[in-house]
């Protein structure tokens, strides 16, 4: 289990989606049940978890998505909210993750610099 975890990383696969193809293709439904270890666990085991965690990664393409609309809709004001609330949640995770040590405590979120290309 643990071997067929690595091979879907390095081709690529998020957790998430690691996840999905196991319970879709071989029909397990959680990792944890059969090998006591996480996908994220088995992947940090070998050194090919993400820097930063799924979650993170997707509400800050989702900021910078937000961003790009912004900057050619400016008067767009339902999105203006839309971003300060996905900031606020990227806020609060990061706090999250630095308080449970995920993240270095020198980590933060700057949305002029960081770039996540899906």
């Amino acid at each position: 289990m643990e071997g067929l975890i690595v091979e879907l990383a390095k081709r690529g696969y998020t957790p998430s989606m690691i996840g999905m193809i196991l319970r879709d293709q071989y029909g397990v439904p959680l990792t944890k049940l059969v090998i006591d270890k996480k996908i994220t666990q088995v992947l940090k085991e070998r050194g090919l978890a993400p820097k930063i965690p799924e979650d993170l990664a997707n509400l800050i393409r989702r900021a910078t998505t937000i961003r790009r609309h912004l900057e050619e809709h400016p008067k767009d004001m339902f999105s203006r909210r839309g971003l300060q609330l996905v900031e606020s949640k990227i806020h609060r995770l990061v706090k999250y993750y630095k308080r449970e040590g995920v993240l270095p405590p020198d980590f933060q979120y700057k949305p002029e610099k960081i770039i996540i290309i899906p």
